[in-house]
């Protein structure tokens, strides 16, 4: 405990539907929030994989 775990947890990264919710909570109008639903299902935070 201690410095070593402040420290990873400070570097570890957030799980992907954080960012999904955060990116979706931007929206700034229904066909905006729509479009953007559009794009995650289109896989927009998936890392790796390709369409």
């Amino acid at each position: 405990m201690g410095l070593m775990d402040s420290l990873k947890s400070a570097f570890r990264s957030r799980p992907r539907p954080d960012f999904e919710v955060d990116y979706l909570n931007e929206a700034t109008s229904r066909v905006d929030l729509e479009l953007r639903e559009r794009e995650i299902d289109r896989g927009r935070f998936r890392r790796g994989q390709r369409r």
